[in-house]
């Protein structure tokens, strides 16, 4: 029952790590990432669907995205999905592709990121420490039923503990790592 627990509370602690990449993969650095679009969808046929199942997003230099639609009059429709959504990108249309230029950031502009990126780091601790408080709770309702003995329950918040610790150093490191990519650019 203990190790069910902290089973749990691992693969909960690992959903938000994964959470935390993909928000962190959406922070813009100053060079195009695909991922930028992957909340934007456009009505397909009826259905809104992402723009990377309607066509290609290639990444041709460090400052560019391209999108290759397979059918080129969606590229209208698309163009005024990115027009609509918070990336701050013009795309620029040619008949065939659409182009979408990403311009260097300001100094200014990413100290603000920097703080973006700390803050999410910040609401995933939050979130780890929330699943550490479910499993003791957890602990302490078994102790009282007396499913476990005192010793069992400290044993097990320790090892909870431990755990929480380690995927806290692993946020640090990805918000670090995030953080000298914005600076870096």
């Amino acid at each position: 029952m203990i190790q069910e627990v902290y089973n749990e509370a691992r693969n909960k602690m690992g959903k938000t790590i994964e959470v935390l990449k993909a928000e962190l993969a959406r922070v813009r650095a100053g060079r195009a990432n695909p991922h930028i679009l992957d909340k934007i969808t456009v009505d397909y046929y009826g259905v809104q669907t992402p723009i990377n199942q309607i066509g290609n997003i290639t990444s041709p230099e460090p400052r560019l995205l391209v999108i290759s639609l397979w059918e080129p009059k969606m590229i209208p429709a698309v163009e005024k999905e990115i027009m609509k959504s918070d990336i701050g990108i013009t795309p620029v249309n040619d008949g065939k592709v659409i182009r979408l230029v990403f311009p260097e950031l300001t100094e200014e502009r990413r100290k603000e990121l920097v703080k973006l990126v700390s803050k999410i780091g910040e609401e995933s601790k939050i979130a780890i420490r929330s699943v550490r408080r479910d499993a003791n709770d957890t602990y302490k309702k078994m102790r009282k039923q007396s499913e476990i003995t005192e010793d069992e329950q400290k044993i097990a918040e320790s090892d909870i503990q431990e755990l929480t610790d380690e995927f806290i150093d692993k946020i640090d490191a990805l918000v670090k790592e995030k953080e000298k990519e914005i600076m870096e650019f």
